[in-house]
Parts: structure tokens; C-alpha cells; sequence
């Protein structure tokens, strides 16, 4: 928004901001705050940071966990949440030292600076634009509670299914069970809510290209945005949720982009499409090639699906994440691409002909990632399937213009596919991370902490029982 500090400094006066918000994202993607009355931001805020406790972060240990905020005035913009008007804005985290400060090099933002770094170092290209799709559900009503004697979780929305006998304030137009895709109101309870947070998305400079209900039917909703490049993609994920989660609340609603809140429902993926672009020219384009691809852009997929296990450790870092990537439910379980099959984990759009436009979209991340090591860890595979020249053909990965979730188990057994779970995830990590620390775009500190991190998630999960086991095992 800004390119200096006066600049800024004249927006707040003019606008009669008082407060100023300094946004941070930490290990696992949560953004956290600190802010400052609007008098205090100074040249000196900007060349010297805001000192806090990097441990809180899961980034530093405790004792060397000293560091600062640095705000980047470019990505600036009101709080459309703020009670007091409030200029907020993202920033890098740097580590104190001496002669003078410099970049941590595990700080997400970091991360993402130099995978676009390296990509123009490589001569491949200049950038890797992309454009996520945002699924999320929106209930009324969220209860959780696990405690040692107690596992529960209970959700609800007007327009479920499962409200139909309801005897008060019964209008009669609930949402079919995953029958939700572009159906209209009043079935679609949401549209109104969609377009307002669309418009606030807008107001903060964050193109929607449209919205509708999807196929989930207690209230899942999807909004796509127009492209961008990575890192400035990576800013607009963590915007699009702060928006859409403060609008819910401010409506009395809750948001989750969780992967499968809901059993037996269609679960919430993060779509991401990309393509590359060198001096403002496609480099995916290829008239003669495979759906109009290039060798450039079928190295690029044979790069993700040769690295796809443990590409999942970072576009799918949670537990539930595996729940959604399971058949039946247009998630992609199998590695694999093709054109226009929402099967594969790989989809190529068949609509996008212009050279421009070609591209293709990885299906498998979901919204509990942190984009900002997600993005960079997509780019990282594909400039490797470039330079080693994987051709996802010959390494058997397809193309599957056809449904793999009717294959034959005999079948199936000759596909690879995604891994079932977390800990599968993190072992191929463990396995296969060189792509990633090319260059020092992924610190090997940083995965090791990430692993570690993520392991410890998994290991609650695994040893707490679970209500369904209950149901299962009780009485035995």
C-alpha cells in the first residue's frame, strides 16, 4: 500500500487512524498482533523493528529467543475489525545481531523471499504466480472439549439436513447431504454473507473472482480469488482468513477451514493453481504439447508428484487433514495428473486455452497449511522436476484421463497414492527433503523443528481415545 513511511504516516493522519497493528505469522500459521498507538510508528520502527519472544513462536529456543518485527509497508491496509481505526500491516522477522540485524531464516515470509529468489536465480523464471481456492465451512454453533474423561464436538447450522424435524423457526429449505454445489437461495442461506465478505476482500485489495455455496451441505462455502504472486499470494491467504473468520464472528457465526469438520461430507481443500512467467511471458504454453503444455510446465508437475509425499508434510500438516483425502469425495487420494479429472491430485483445466492462462492446479493442500511454507514448497518441487527434467509419464504417474476412484483394487495397487496419514507424511519428510534446502531456501533447522512440531501433534491425536472408538469397542 505504501513505498515509505511518510507516505503512510499522511494515510493515518488523513484518515484519522490512532492505532497501528503489526501483523505476524507464527510456525504453524496463526497470525499474532501487536500494536501501537500511530504516534510511535518511526522511522526508527522501521530500521530497528519491534523486539518480542520468538520462543512463543514455536521458532527460537527460550534462551536465544530475542528478536525483532520488521513491518513491510507494502503490505498495509485498514482493519475493517478494529474498533479504534487501526493501520495494519505484515512484516519479516529478523534475529538481533551485530554489526547489524539480519533475516531469520526460519520466519515463514523468509522462506517464501528466497524460494522466489532462487527461482530467478535459476533462469527458469521470474515469477510463479498462483490462486488459491478457499473452502470453509460456517456453522452457527461450535463446542468442543477434551479433557481425560471427556472427547466431544458438536457443530450446527440452520441450514443442515439434520435440522429438517426441528419444530420452531422451520422454514423447510435445508441443504441436501453433499448436494450443497451452486445451489441457490433460500437453500443457500449464505449468499449474502459471501458477497459482503467479498466485498471486504476487495476493499483490502484481494481480487475475488467469485463465490458459491459448495458441494458440502451444512454450510460450506468457496471463494477464489484472482492470481498473484507467491509470497504476495501467501499475504493475501493469511488476510482472506483474518477476513472471513472476523466477518463470521461479527454476524454471530463461526468459520472453520478445517479439512473435515464433518463426517460424511465433502471436506475443505485449498486448491492451489499456478504457472510461471519469464520477462511477462507464459512458460506453460505449448500449442502441441500435452493439453497444450509445455515440457517446462510437465517437468514442473513431475517435480510435485515425485516429491508429492512429502510435499503433504507442509500443504497438509494436520491430522485431519488426512480425513479428507480419502474417496468418494472429489479429494484426490492418488498421485497422479490429468486433464479435467477432479480425481487426480494434478487437475490441468481444459477452459483455460489462452497462453496465458494455461496452468494447473494442485488439489491436495488444504487451509490448515501455512501458505507461506506450502507456496514455497510447491515452488521448490516443481523447479526440481525442471532441472532434473521429470517426465511424469514416464515416471508412471499418468496422465489419468479417466476416474481412479472406480479403479479395481488389483488396479489401484499399481497407482501410488497420497500418504493416509500425518506420520506417513513427515517419515517421507524425513526421507526426501534435498529439493527443499537447495540454496538454504528451507533451513534444515527448520524442518528438523517442523517435524518435531508436527510429530508431537500426531502422537496426541494417536494415544487419545476417541468417541467413535466408544461406539466400536465398548462392550467387548
Amino acid at each position: 500500500m505504501f513505498k515509505t513511511l511518510s507516505e503512510a504516516k499522511e494515510y493515518c493522519k488523513k484518515n484519522e487512524i490512532m492505532m497501528v497493528d503489526f501483523m505476524m505469522i507464527d510456525l504453524n500459521g496463526r497470525w499474532r498482533h501487536l500494536t501501537m498507538p500511530v504516534d510511535r510508528l518511526t522511522q526508527a520502527t522501521m530500521e530497528d523493528g519491534i523486539g518480542f519472544d520468538g520462543s512463543n513462536y514455536s521458532f527460537a529456543p527460550i534462551e536465544a529467543s530475542d528478536m525483532v518485527f520488521i513491518p513491510d509497508l507494502s503490505t498495509a491496509y485498514t482493519d475493517l475489525f478494529a474498533e479504534v481505526p487501526t493501520l495494519a500491516m505484515i512484516g519479516d522477522v529478523y534475529v538481533i545481531d551485530l554489526p547489524s540485524n539480519r533475516r531469520f531464516d526460519q520466519d515463514p515470509r523468509n522462506v517464501a523471499f528466497h524460494a522466489e529468489e532462487y527461482l530467478k536465480n535459476t533462469g527458469i523464471a521470474d515469477e510463479m504466480r498462483i490462486g488459491p481456492e478457499f473452502e470453509f465451512h460456517v456453522f452457527d454453533h461450535v463446542s468442543y472439549a477434551v479433557t481425560p474423561n471427556t472427547s466431544k464436538f458438536h457443530v450446527d447450522t440452520q441450514q443442515a439436513e439434520w435440522n429438517t424435524g426441528i419444530e420452531s423457526s422451520n422454514l423447510g429449505y435445508k441443504m441436501p447431504k453433499k448436494g450443497g454445489y451452486h445451489m441457490a437461495p433460500p437453500m443457500d442461506i449464505l449468499s449474502g454473507f459471501r458477497s459482503r465478505v467479498s466485498m471486504m476482500m476487495e476493499k483490502q485489495g484481494i481480487p475475488v473472482k467469485y463465490h458459491h455455496h459448495e458441494v458440502g451441505g451444512p454450510g460450506q462455502l468457496e471463494i477464489e480469488v484472482e492470481f498473484g504472486g507467491m509470497r504476495e499470494m501467501a499475504d493475501k491467504t493469511m488476510m482472506t482468513k483474518y477476513i472471513i473468520k472476523n466477518a463470521a464472528v461479527a454476524e454471530g457465526k463461526t468459520v472453520t477451514f478445517m479439512p473435515k469438520p464433518i463426517y460424511g461430507e465433502a471436506g475443505n481443500g485449498m486448491h492451489v493453481h499456478m504457472h510461471l512467467f519469464k520477462k511477462g511471458k507464459p512458460v506453460f504454453y505449448d500449442k502441441k504439447g500435452y493439453s497444450q503444455l509445455s515440457d517446462t510446465a510437465l517437468y514442473f508437475i513431475g517435480g510435485l508428484l515425485k516429491h508429492a509425499p512429502s510435499l503433504c508434510a507442509f500443504t497438509n500438516p494436520s491430522t485431519n487433514s488426512y480425513k479428507r483425502l480419502v474417496p468418494g469425495y472429489e479429494a484426490p487420494v492418488t498421485i497422479g495428473y490429468a486433464t479435467s479429472n477432479r480425481s487426480a491430485v494434478i487437475r490441468i483445466p481444459a477452459y483455460a486455452k489462452a497462453p496465458a492462462d494455461k496452468r494447473f492446479e494442485l488439489r491436495c493442500p488444504d487451509g490448515t497449511c501455512n501458505p507461506y511454507y506450502a507456496y514455497s514448497a510447491i515452488l521448490m518441487a516443481g523447479i526440481d522436476g525442471i532441472k532434473k527434467k521429470i517426465d511424469p509419464e514416464k515416471e508412471g504417474y499418468g496422465p489419468y484421463d479417466f476416474n481412479l476412484y472406480n479403479l479395481t483394487k488389483k488396479e489401484q495397487a499399481k497407482i501410488k497414492s497420497l500418504p493416509q496419514s500425518l506420520d506417513e507424511a513427515l517419515d517421507a519428510l524425513e526421507k526426501d527433503n534435498k529439493y527443499l534446502t537447495e540454496s538454504g531456501v528451507f533451513p534444515k533447522k527448520l524442518i528438523e523443528i517442523w517435524i518435531e512440531h508436527k510429530r508431537a501433534e500426531s502422537a496426541r491425536y494417536n494415544e487419545m481415545p476417541q468417541p467413535v472408538e466408544y461406539d466400536m469397542y465398548y462392550d467387548l
